[in-house]
């Protein structure tokens, strides 16, 4: 009997352990084939193992290199090492990683130098600032140049790569896999109060989420005083702000909307519970790349706080606006939506670009393919823009 073929997953955030859960769990339904080894490395610590137990997964390896105010430089470091370690032990036949994260790189560098094939999960965004996002955007481009297969989430990344010279042959349109998790979390009953939040059904939530470093300092305080405007002018809405656990994102947070009768300040939330909170608002304001990419799933504005967007297909479908940072900018496009029903409904029913939920199916058909396990490549997702 053949050896089984060993996948090693690598991933260190919550983001990540979203979009990489479908594809381990995708990978189960071949245990005649695959073998999944699962190395985390403990990056966001609480927001990770929050989104492991949901999920069920357990990782085969956990590197835990969390460390208060630790640096990019030494996260890679660390990584690195560590993959390395157990690269050389367990000798896998594939390694698979997600998005853009420090992890993500260091994963893609210790597989090159051990010369383990690699692919890469949600390939091709791009903004084409090295800084905006910082660090993500280096990290992508970094992990594309070590890459052999690459699973583009829509068309635009498709072409992104090909713009880059990488070969159509080992580009493949997959969808994102944050499509399928949200699609099957979203469908299941859910209860706010199992978890102390207080959801007024009756009022416009506004879900406000801001937590990159390029946010860091004087963005984030225009981004919290627009929102102190915003709550004061319309005491009718209701605005919910699960605060990172980052002390400078606290600190601001907390001096600025603290204490306001309309404003909820709470702790991060768990995977379940954001998405059905999300189901449940108006309007959300955020600097992060994933509510870009599942709001639209849900049929939600999203005004982006950020000067630049890597996942511009989301823009073109008017689905999501890119709005900055400037305080009166958020102010007057969040007041245009409250007001504007027709404005408000353009957005709110536009066309998702990001999948059909179907993406992890594909991924796994194309590992097999790759192994020669099947003659046919899954088809292709047509995503319409």
């Amino acid at each position: 009997m053949p050896r089984l073929k060993k996948i090693m997953f690598v991933f260190g955030t919550r983001p990540e352990a979203i979009k990489m859960a479908p594809v381990i769990s995708e990978i189960k339904k071949h245990k005649d084939i695959f073998e999944e080894l699962v190395v985390v490395t403990g990056q966001h610590r609480e927001m990770l193992d929050q989104v492991l137990n949901l999920f069920k997964i357990r990782p085969d390896y956990d590197l835990g290199i969390m460390e208060e105010e630790q640096t990019i430089s030494s996260i890679v470091i660390k990584c690195l090492s560590g993959i390395e370690e157990i690269i050389l032990h367990e000798r896998p036949d594939f390694v698979l990683v997600q998005g853009d994260t420090s992890t993500t790189f260091a994963a893609s560098l210790a597989a090159f130098y051990h010369r383990v094939p690699l692919g890469h999960i949600e390939a091709g965004l791009r903004t084409y600032n090295k800084f905006a996002p910082f660090p993500e955007e280096a990290n992508r481009k970094l992990t594309s140049q070590l890459a052999d297969l690459y699973f583009a989430p829509t068309k635009s990344a498709v072409h992104n790569l090909l713009e880059e010279n990488i070969s159509r042959g080992i580009i493949f349109l997959t969808g994102n896999t944050v499509i399928d998790t949200l699609l099957n979390v979203a469908k299941k009953n859910y209860e706010f109060k199992q978890v102390g939040l207080k959801v007024n059904p009756g009022r416009k939530i506004i879900l406000l989420t801001a937590h990159r470093r390029e946010s860091f300092g004087e963005p984030l305080k225009r981004i919290c005083a627009a929102i102190k405007e915003i709550s004061t002018t319309h005491p009718e809405v209701e605005i919910i702000v699960p605060v990172h656990k980052n002390p400078e994102v606290k600190k601001i947070v907390s001096e600025i909307l603290g204490g306001l009768e309309n404003v909820q300040l709470v702790e991060p939330l768990e995977y379940e519970s954001f998405v059905h909170l999300m189901k449940a608002s108006y309007l959300i304001l955020t600097d992060s790349g994933g509510i870009q990419e599942e709001a639209p799933s849900l049929s939600k504005p999203v005004l982006v706080l950020r000067e630049v967007t890597e996942r511009p297909e989301a823009v073109e479908a008017k689905v999501v606006k890119v709005v900055g940072t400037r305080s009166e900018a958020i102010v007057e496009e969040t007041e245009k939506l409250l007001a504007d029903e027709a404005e408000y409904t353009k957005m709110a029913r536009g066309i998702n670009p990001y999948g059909d939920g179907k993406a992890s199916e594909r991924i796994i058909g194309i590992l097999l393919h790759y192994f020669g396990f099947t003659d046919k490549l899954p088809e292709e997702l047509e995503v319409s823009l």
